[in-house]
């Protein structure tokens, strides 16, 4: 990650400075299967709560990596899920107000379960299948909060792809 600020011009031709985060991208999986969606739930620190969301992550270290390896990789280390078929959604950027970070998001299905393969961070992390109706609800009564969570099912919906 880096944070910079640049000298602009505004409009008007006054000047300012606007900070921007650079970030590498990351990957949303929307593990589906049999009218359940798998999300994970941790702790956040930025925020200090727990919530629940679906699979995501980066490789800061390998910035350059494939998103659909990266998809698969974070897909099965937070949940232990295996996907016969991942379909690539879209792309969206997180908040580019402020940030040129942005995710792909994966449609996984022909799902199997595994063992996740949780980093140390994640020691803490949860995995658990919901019905996708207790998702909408979760995401309703504020249990779900996390914004690439729910802008990945709102796509998924408008495309025709999640009930």
């Amino acid at each position: 990650m880096r944070v910079r600020e640049d000298s602009i011009a505004l409009r008007d031709g006054s000047q300012g400075i606007y900070g921007v985060v650079e970030k590498s991208d990351f990957a949303v999986i929307v593990p589906v299967e049999n009218g359940v969606i798998h999300l994970v739930e941790q702790y956040r620190y930025p925020v200090q709560g727990r919530y629940w969301e679906l699979p995501q992550g980066s490789w800061e270290h390998a910035p350059d990596t494939d998103p659909l390896d990266l998809a698969r990789a974070e897909l099965h280390e937070e949940t232990g899920l295996t996907a016969r078929t991942m379909l690539h959604i879209g792309h969206l950027f997180e908040c580019y107000g402020y940030s040129t970070q942005g995710y792909h998001i994966y449609l996984a299905q022909g799902l199997e379960a595994g063992d996740a393969a949780r980093e140390r961070e994640e020691q803490d992390m949860i995995s658990r299948a919901f019905p996708i109706a207790e998702v909408d609800a979760m995401i309703l009564e504020g249990a779900i909060k996390d914004a690439a969570t729910v802008a990945a099912l709102g796509l998924l919906r408008l495309k025709g792809l999640l009930p």
